[in-house]
């Protein structure tokens, strides 16, 4: 059985890897860039063709440990192509344009390869015990729900300052009025809009969505679906449900934030002048800046950190 399960996760890594192969083929010899360059065609064609590769050889030989660390390796490297996914599901959501579709398409192949190659990398696992039942419900350690509180926490300033904006008020020299034409002009949808009129950002609505489910995974509560959702109330939340978003979220938030305050750091000793966009002036974009970096940081960190305790304390 154990050699029938990684067979299958095997055809479904091996006709990822020939659609994935595929797309970067195509945009090499079309001249599409990805991610501002037209060679990384290439590299996401060789990519794809070895998973391919892999996922055959996986049907053929079943579960071999070298084999599974080449999967874990591609696993990798599919995680690393999708690492900003959730920003562009953001800008999706609020009816904007991706800066790029080929970019977008690239990150959302590269979430669903990642997701397959880890699937048929835990397949090749030896089962060493019996499967034993679920644990109760459980908090995570001190130490965990203090890097929760510490995520929460970084939100604030960022909270702080858009609901500034959204009520007509102004933070570092920029006016609500200025960032809701700004918002017209990138293209905004009517809903964004409307929730901006009505003192109600829709990034600061994320980020309450973002805290309930950082919590649900430091909390027992998250492990069990609640009273309200009657059908269900009482069982086991699947550990997939909470794991997914959070895994996604921490992959993308937490190189964005990290790199963002790097990026922001050598912009204020003058390694680098700072990308100004629509802001006046280089220090109005450095302040608004800090403030997002640390923000996604900050909790992309205790995202991850919250995730790791969720999937072993859920393990069965």
């Amino acid at each position: 059985m154990a050699k029938q399960g990684w067979g299958r996760n095997g055809w479904a890594v091996a006709g990822w890897g020939v659609g994935y192969g595929g797309f970067g083929l195509g945009c090499a010899l079309s001249g599409t860039a990805l991610w501002g360059a037209s060679w990384l065609g290439w590299v996401v064609a060789g990519v794809g063709l070895a998973a391919a590769v892999a996922g055959w050889v996986a049907v053929r030989l079943g579960p071999v440990r070298w084999l599974t660390g080449a999967l874990w390796l591609l696993c990798g490297l599919a995680a690393v192509a999708a690492w900003s996914l959730l920003m562009d599901v953001v800008t999706l959501m609020f009816g904007q344009s991706v800066d790029s579709v080929a970019d977008a398409v690239h990150k959302a192949l590269a979430a669903v390869g990642a997701l397959l190659l880890a699937a048929a990398a835990r397949a090749g696992r030896p089962v060493v015990r019996a499967a034993a039942p679920p644990a109760a419900p459980s908090s995570a350690p001190a130490t965990v729900q203090l890097a929760a509180w510490a995520g929460t926490l970084a939100f604030v300033p960022y909270v702080v300052m858009k609901l500034i904006w959204a009520f007509g008020g102004s933070f570092a020299g920029i006016s609500g009025d200025q960032m809701y034409a700004g918002y017209v002009h990138n293209g905004s949808s009517g809903l964004w809009l409307a929730l901006e009129r009505w003192g109600l950002d829709g990034t600061v609505l994320l980020a309450a969505i973002g805290v309930f489910l950082l919590w649900g995974l430091v909390r027992p509560w998250g492990q069990v679906f609640p009273r309200w959702t009657l059908p269900l109330r009482g069982r086991r939340v699947p550990r997939w449900l909470p794991l997914t978003p959070a895994l996604i979220g921490a992959a993308t938030l937490v190189p964005y934030g990290l790199v963002g305050i790097g990026y922001l750091a050598l912009c204020a000793v003058g390694v680098f002048g700072i990308r100004q966009g629509e802001l006046a002036t280089a220090e109005q974009a450095l302040q608004v800046g800090w403030v997002g970096a640390c923000a996604f940081a900050g909790y992309g960190v205790a995202l991850a950190v919250a995730a790791r305790s969720y999937w072993l304390r859920t393990a069965e």
